[in-house]
Formats: structure tokens, C-alpha cells, sequence
């Protein structure tokens, strides 16, 4: 992916072999490559594998370099344009499980020898020279810093950087819970994302893992609905998370006494003890009725 600046194009360039013999459509693949090439070193991590581009590198794929290249550049023009340019040492190109890794050659000697080029096209020319200035190609890291914290959204990502990879997946998971959703500004999610990277200090798997339960969550689900607003609710929903998660996990302490109709073995009394009072109170009563009953017939004897 390239990060911003300039790079730097020889009028010598004109007079070389390969581009003379370069076809029109390789030369538009050639000039992609410069541009799509890191300018400087860049690391990051994605499904737990370490990812390194070096000054010069890009880890691509034969259908992102048709993409740059726009239109009239075919999938077949591409391999064919990287396998000449491997040929001629111009660049390198393996495949990788992550992508299509390529090497700019002599990308230092002509990308970072500024000095050395700039004194080659002033001569003797006086430092007031306004003109010399203008030909320059490459921005001093002072001015890219400042660039980078003022034009931060002017960075364009590719589709295999891992800024883009979580951008496209938070829209898909959003695309998800609403087919209707319109498509968002793919390039400002992809810069919002780098900001939680850079700036926040989040690590692309957590991220990932962050848009999986937002999207879950029947709450959240309809409030984030872009990588800013997952930006500015992140530390919210990040407690929430591991709050539910302590809930869900936390051990369930035994009850020490339970009544004794809980018990599996309870069986219940047939007679309550009331109706056994009662009862016997009504025996007592017809004994001494018939006591009374028998004392009158003698009586009457």
C-alpha cells in the first residue's frame, strides 16, 4: 500500500531498453507498481501472522494491480507485464499465502538518493533557484509527518491492506443485518481503522473481534454503523463486553439448606394434624352421649 508523498521519475527513463520495449499497457503497470510501492517500512499483524513491507515492497494481488491501473489493463496484461519485469531484474514477484509479494529494484538508489539526483539537474545553480525546488519528488520526513496528521483521509489504501480487510468487514457484517444499508466511503473507514491502529494502540485481531460482537449485540448492532462511530464507542462497548462475559462465567455457589419440599424424596402427610384433633374431640363427644343415653333407660326402668 502506498503511504503518501512522491516518488521520482528519470526524463533518463525515456532512453532505457526496458521502456522502449515496454507496450503501452506495460508501462501503465510499471508506473502503478512505483506508486502502489511502500516508501517506507511498514508491519502489521492479520489472522496471527506477521506482515513486513519494506522501502520498495508491496504485498499485493494480480486483481488489486489491475484495479490501480484502470482501465484497459487485463489480469493477463499484469502477469505478463511482471514476469518481463522480472526478467530484466527490474523487480521480483513471488506469491505468498498473503498475497503476491513484489520488490522494486534499486528502489533506494533511485527513490532515496535525492542529493546526489537533485545536483545532477541544478549544476551549479544558486540554492535560490525556486524552479529546482519544484522538481522535486520526494517529501523530507518533517513534511510527510505533518502531512500524515493534516491529510490523514488523502491516504489511499489497497484491498489487501489490513486498514481495508477490517473496513470491507465491518460493512459486510453491517450489509448483514441491513441488505439496504448504503455503501459507505470505503477509503475513510480503512483511515478510521488506521487511527485505532496507529493512535489508539488496538491490534487489528482485536478490532476484528470487536466488529464481530458489536454486530452480535442487539443494542450496538443499530448504533454502529461505520469505523468512526466503532472508534469513539470502543472503550464503551469493550466493558460492556467483559462485563457480560464475567456474568456469563461467574460459578454458581451451592445453596447450603433447601425447604424440605425441594427435597426429591419429600412425600407429603395424609392427615394434617389438625383433623386428628378434630377427630378425636368427636369420639369424646359420642362416648358421653351414649353414656347419657344409657343411664336414662335405667332410669325409666
Amino acid at each position: 500500500m502506498a503511504d503518501g508523498g512522491w516518488i521520482k521519475l528519470y526524463r533518463v527513463l525515456l532512453d532505457d531498453d526496458l521502456w522502449i520495449d515496454c507496450t503501452p499497457v506495460q508501462k501503465v503497470v510499471m508506473i502503478t507498481l512505483l506508486l502502489m510501492a511502500n516508501h517506507k517500512e511498514r508491519k502489521w499483524i492479520w489472522q496471527g501472522k506477521k506482515f513486513a513491507a519494506k522501502p520498495g515492497q508491496l504485498v499485493t494481488s494480480l486483481e488489486s494491480i489491475k484495479g490501480k491501473a484502470g482501465k484497459g489493463v487485463s489480469i493477463r496484461a499484469v502477469r505478463t507485464s511482471l514476469t518481463k519485469f522480472e526478467n530484466v531484474g527490474f523487480l521480483t514477484s513471488e506469491s505468498t499465502n498473503s498475497g503476491r509479494l513484489v520488490t522494486i529494484a534499486n528502489w533506494a538508489k533511485y527513490q532515496e538518493g535525492i542529493e546526489e539526483s537533485t545536483n545532477e539537474l541544478t549544476g551549479n545553480r544558486q540554492a535560490t533557484d525556486k524552479q529546482v525546488t519544484t522538481n522535486k519528488n520526494v517529501k523530507n520526513d518533517k513534511n510527510e509527518k505533518k502531512e500524515d496528521s493534516q491529510h490523514s483521509r488523502k491516504r489511499e489504501y489497497a484491498d489487501d491492506s489490513p486498514e481495508m480487510i477490517e473496513a470491507v468487514y465491518l460493512w459486510e457484517k453491517i450489509k448483514g443485518n441491513n441488505p439496504e444499508h448504503r455503501k459507505p466511503n470505503l477509503q475513510s473507514w480503512a483511515d478510521d481503522v488506521r487511527k485505532m491502529n496507529d493512535l489508539d494502540h488496538r491490534p487489528f485481531e482485536k478490532i476484528h473481534k470487536m466488529i464481530d460482537w458489536c454486530q452480535r449485540d442487539g443494542f450496538w448492532s443499530t448504533n454502529i454503523l461505520s469505523a468512526a462511530k466503532l472508534r469513539s464507542k470502543y472503550d464503551t462497548m469493550a466493558a460492556q463486553a467483559n462485563s457480560k462475559w464475567q456474568s456469563r462465567n461467574r460459578p454458581i455457589t451451592p445453596k447450603t439448606a433447601q425447604p424440605a419440599w425441594a427435597d426429591p424424596d419429600y412425600k407429603p402427610d395424609t392427615v394434617k394434624p389438625t383433623d386428628l384433633v378434630t377427630k378425636q374431640r368427636l369420639a369424646e363427644q359420642m362416648a358421653k352421649l351414649r353414656e347419657n343415653r344409657e343411664k336414662r333407660k335405667k332410669s325409666t326402668r
